[in-house]
């Protein structure tokens, strides 16, 4: 992609967050800007992969340092690096072709392939146990523990965590109706924290918006905007587009 456009302080924080220097709440906000904008996710999937090919070249003792053009191009045809913001932050964005927006394809679970195999943002051992099943194909396993932990426990922090997850699940699943009634779980309960609930919101409307129950998702669009936090901007444009579709 060639295009004429430059923002030096995304960028930075672009490379900060691909070298893992960036706090939480600063990686919600990298991301609510990324999903409005496709140069710049391109920008980031960019760097990660030149990241990722610099890592090879140097642990790779046996071959050259020099990369060869077509092992750059293997790697960049086939890594597609997804770092996820927050407990569910990676978002895949799109728009179709003629600039109507769309609910969001899939939930990022907060997945990273390591030894543990699941980030340090998550500090939920059961969530640590559902992603690791979801991610490796095991979804009904992973639905299981989850509502049998909800069944249980009375803290709302926690039911609230459990929820997103267990929403997160269902909505990548296509049971859109089953996630409905997770994300509503998250926002009824009291004393979150904003960002939490804030997800729970965020994510309602794209599930309501799946459903084509159009109002419903411009509601949740509009109780996760006025919590003013990492999804503020982006909620307020799918409550613009949808309020212009009812025109």
């Amino acid at each position: 992609m060639i295009q004429n456009k430059q923002n030096k302080e995304l960028e930075r924080k672009i490379d900060l967050y691909v070298n893992g220097m960036l706090a939480q709440d600063e990686i919600d906000e990298l991301w609510a800007e990324l999903i409005q904008d496709d140069y710049y996710l391109d920008y980031m999937k960019s760097v990660a992969n030149l990241k990722a090919i610099i890592k090879e070249s140097r642990s790779n003792k046996r071959t050259s340092p020099a990369i060869t053009l077509r092992k750059y191009a293997s790697y960049v045809a086939a890594a597609v690096v997804l770092i996820v913001a927050g407990m569910f932050g990676a978002i895949n964005y799109s728009t179709s072709t003629n600039n109507q927006f769309t609910p969001i394809n899939e939930i990022g679970l907060d997945v990273v392939r390591s030894e543990s195999g699941v980030s340090g943002n998550v500090s939920s051992e059961v969530v640590k146990q559902a992603i690791k099943l979801a991610a490796d194909g095991n979804i009904e396993e992973a639905k299981s523990i989850l509502e049998f932990e909800l069944n249980v426990t009375k803290d709302a922090t926690t039911v609230a965590d459990l929820s997103l997850t267990l929403g997160s699940i269902q909505y990548n699943s296509g049971e859109y109706n089953s996630a409905v009634n997770s994300f509503e779980t998250v926002t009824r309960q009291n004393e979150i924290e904003n960002s939490t609930l804030e997800k729970g919101y965020w994510f309602l409307g794209n599930t309501y918006f799946q459903l084509d129950e159009l109002e419903k998702a411009k509601l949740a669009f509009q109780s996760a905007y006025e919590l003013d936090g990492a999804y503020s901007r982006v909620a307020k444009s799918y409550i613009n587009a949808l309020s212009a579709m009812e025109d």
